[in-house]
């Protein structure tokens, strides 16, 4: 007999990715140079050079049985240090090798973490706007997903519903700074203040409670935006990065999670994920990309165009009356839809050829989503398409 869970599941797919598949299918009737596709956080600047070098250079000049074979359970031992020599350089903490778990992209760093502090019914908190695959990352786990609701005038954590929320049960929080749906960057002080709440409590129940720090658009950040590093402020986390965005290559699924050494059991948890890959059939990500990787740990792609388009469409949608909290980074922004139903207002926007995602699933009613890593130019030929939009139905 078939799982009739995921049978289920196949009845509610992702809005992104069903979005982004109608933005495709559109495309073939109209060309897709005139759909304003603002779906999927796909980055759309291209790939260093350096990394392209390294990837031909190792396939010219390495034995092949080395460089298509299995890496070992944890990833590829020059991967892990590079990162680590890389994260000791940037922020300052002793991480060794020891302390890096090599991932297919952060779902699997998150996939693995939650695995290493939870066991089946404990609880996990995360903060809305929330990135919706959570959902299955974690209760798929055995873990149970518990949503902060969202302070919307800031997208900061909303401290009084958290405290409210928080028990004995909670055994991690799950951050995402810089955050995607919404572009903020956690503060310094939202950071601390968590760190000193977890602190307290973790005294108050007697057990740890772990921040997984969920970091694939750490190096996305605007011009004047305090974008602290999360392990800084609490010994127990486990960071979890994607190189996905920052050298643009998401299809190669490279991530890892980075133990803080002053975590409890710092020393086991990298035994621990690859005890969790046995039974999730994980296996460590490909030999050829974590070895070009390594070369080009301390770089990313151009980034700038993405402050770019956030600067112009910040403009335009405030203009229009929109209301927008500034995105202090990623290539995203979340703003307050003009009606309350925001999947209405994201089927009117269809009408336009605008592509918008509604804000439901990310668990904030009333916003909607708007993913610019698109190129400049198909940005500005948006506006005249928003400006219809909201000239003509609202």
């Amino acid at each position: 007999m078939i799982n009739s869970e995921y049978l289920e599941m196949t009845n509610a797919p992702s809005v992104i990715r069903a979005l982004s598949v109608y933005a495709t299918e559109r495309g073939k009737e109209i060309g897709y140079e005139n759909v304003f596709d603002y779906s999927l956080g796909n980055p759309s600047v291209p790939v260093p050079d350096k990394l392209t070098r390294a990837m031909i250079e190792l396939l010219q000049t390495k034995d092949s049985s080395y460089l298509h074979g299995y890496s070992p359970n944890p990833g590829n031992p020059i991967a892990r240090k590079a990162v680590a020599d890389s994260l000791s350089r940037r922020f300052g903490i002793k991480y060794g090798p020891e302390h890096i778990f090599m991932t297919s992209g952060a779902a699997g760093a998150i996939a693995h973490a939650v695995r290493c502090v939870t066991k089946p019914g404990d609880e996990i908190l995360t903060f809305a706007p929330y990135f919706p695959e959570y959902n299955p990352y974690i209760n798929k786990s055995g873990a149970v997903l518990k949503v902060v609701p969202a302070d919307t005038e800031s997208f900061q954590i909303n401290f009084d519903k958290f405290e409210e929320m928080i028990s004995d049960k909670t055994m991690a929080v799950l951050i995402n700074t810089p955050n995607n749906p919404s572009g903020i960057v956690y503060s310094s002080e939202t950071l601390k203040k968590l760190a000193d709440i977890l602190t307290k409590k973790q005294s108050e129940y007697g057990h740890e409670i772990f921040i997984i720090s969920d970091e694939p658009y750490r190096e996305i950040v605007f011009e004047g935006v305090d974008a602290p590093y999360v392990s800084k402020f609490y010994d127990n986390t486990l960071s979890c990065y994607s190189y996905s965005k920052s050298l643009s290559i998401p299809g190669e699924r490279l991530g890892y999670v980075a133990v803080n050494p002053k975590a409890v059991k710092a020393d086991m948890i990298v035994p621990m994920c690859c005890q969790i890959s046995r039974g999730t059939g994980h296996n460590c990500p490909a030999s050829l990309i974590q070895l070009a990787v390594a070369q080009c740990v301390d770089m990313t792609s151009d980034l700038s165009v993405y402050e770019t388009n956030m600067n112009i469409l910040y403009k335009e949608l405030t203009s229009l009356g929109f209301e927008v909290v500034k995105p202090g980074g990623t290539f995203y922004i979340f703003p307050k839809a003009p009606e309350p139903d925001a999947i209405a207002f994201s089927e009117k926007a269809k009408k336009y050829d605008l592509i918008l995602v509604p804000s439901d699933s990310f668990g904030v009613k009333g916003y909607f989503r708007m993913a610019y890593c698109i190129d400049t130019e198909k940005v500005e030929r948006s506006l005249d398409a928003l400006r219809r939009l909201m000239k003509n139905e609202y």
